[in-house]
């Protein structure tokens, strides 16, 4: 989903690297769920249910410069 890309790929290049080693492993249990997911979640229409899921959901949002009700 190009959307998608437009929102991770300035992620991948400017924080990922800064992020401990815990949260990248968040950041690769990230890409493994529905497109259609991750775009809800970043666009703050719902959160994911699972706690660390939600932790580098939130990281990325607060790193996107995507603010709420914002569309990439």
């Amino acid at each position: 989903m190009l959307e998608l890309d437009l929102v991770l790929m300035p992620f991948l290049e400017n924080v990922y690297p800064t992020l401990e080693q815990a949260d990248k492993e968040l950041y690769w249990k990230l890409l493994e769920c529905e497109d259609q997911d991750m775009f809800a979640w970043f666009l703050r229409r719902e959160d994911p249910d699972d706690k660390d899921l939600k932790r580098i959901v939130t990281i990325v949002r607060n790193n996107t410069g995507l603010q709420p009700g914002e569309r990439a």
